[in-house]
């Protein structure tokens, strides 16, 4: 149908080219002889209105019949879905149906089993799940009273530290000695791991005159703990005071070194005034 169209078209364009050339001749002729006219004009402007007129019937056909294509193509798109549809519930209804069967073979004969089996599978799920959450239970139980026990224990101590805050204070205000050491034997029955109230228990003593005791108190804060400078620092008072000027040298070599702070209190430590005049000792002052 195309082909034929192009061809009237072709056919069209070359009437048209023939009657621009011949009218062109006719004007030139007319140039020539004005008194002649020609008798075939009319008839190739009709044969020209009758080619177009049939050339739009020809595309009025041809847009006809490409509606009619279209509406034939969607036609047969619908009647596909539609097949497919079916054709998909089908398989559907098929596949239940099987499977009807073939629970009805293995044994699923009446509702009555279903029931039975409905209920045993109910209740196994039912205890498992019992079970789960009681394990849980015993697990959150248990974490529970393990953070109690930690709350529980975090509020004995805040008690006991607040309680030797206050002793602390009171022993700061205490002038008596007695009154002190007796204040540091709380701090320690509280808390025997303080190391500090052993020591200021030793320095009270250390006052008091009692170096033997001192020394004692000493050696008892080195034992719980070698590292700690001060009770180092506080054996060798003992030491000199007692005339073992070599040990309180050693001690105080051993508390600088642990504490290099205390160099700065060598200087204003009373109980080092006998120290003073030995060369080694004056080695340990820092240098101005």
């Amino acid at each position: 149908m195309l082909k034929s169209l192009l061809k009237t078209t072709l056919s069209v364009l070359l009437l048209f080219v023939s009657a621009a050339t011949f009218a062109a001749e006719n004007q030139d002729k007319k140039a020539t002889q004005p008194e002649k006219t020609s008798s075939y004009q009319p008839l190739i402007e009709r044969y020209i209105l009758d080619e177009l007129k049939a050339v739009r019937q020809d595309q009025q056909t041809l847009r006809a019949e490409m509606e009619e294509k279209v509406a034939h193509a969607r036609l047969d798109a619908s009647d596909r879905a539609i097949r497919y549809t079916s054709d998909t519930l089908n398989n559907m209804f098929i596949i239940i149906t099987t499977a009807a069967s073939i629970l009805v073979l293995m044994g699923w004969r009446s509702m009555r089993d279903v029931r039975s089996k409905l209920n045993e599978v109910v209740e196994t799920k039912i205890n498992e799940l019992t079970s789960e959450y009681e394990d849980r239970l015993h697990e959150l139980e248990g974490k529970l009273r393990k953070r109690s026990q930690e709350i529980i224990d975090a509020q004995e101590d805040i008690s006991r530290s607040n309680e030797v805050h206050s002793i602390w204070m009171r022993a700061g205000l205490e002038s008596n000695l007695h009154q002190k050491i007796k204040l540091y034997d709380e701090i320690m029955a509280i808390k025997p791991e303080d190391i500090e109230a052993l020591i200021y228990k030793a320095d009270a003593a250390f006052e008091l005159g009692d170096y033997e005791w001192a020394f004692s108190l000493s050696n008892q804060a080195i034992e719980q703990d070698a590292d700690y400078g001060l009770a180092y620092w506080q054996r060798a008072c003992a030491n000199a005071a007692n005339g073992a000027t070599q040990e309180a040298i050693n001690d105080i070599k051993i508390a600088i070194t642990k504490a290099p702070k205390l160099v700065d209190e060598l200087e204003r430590e009373a109980a080092f005034e006998d120290l003073h005049k030995l060369e080694e000792f004056e080695a340990l002052k820092p240098k101005a």
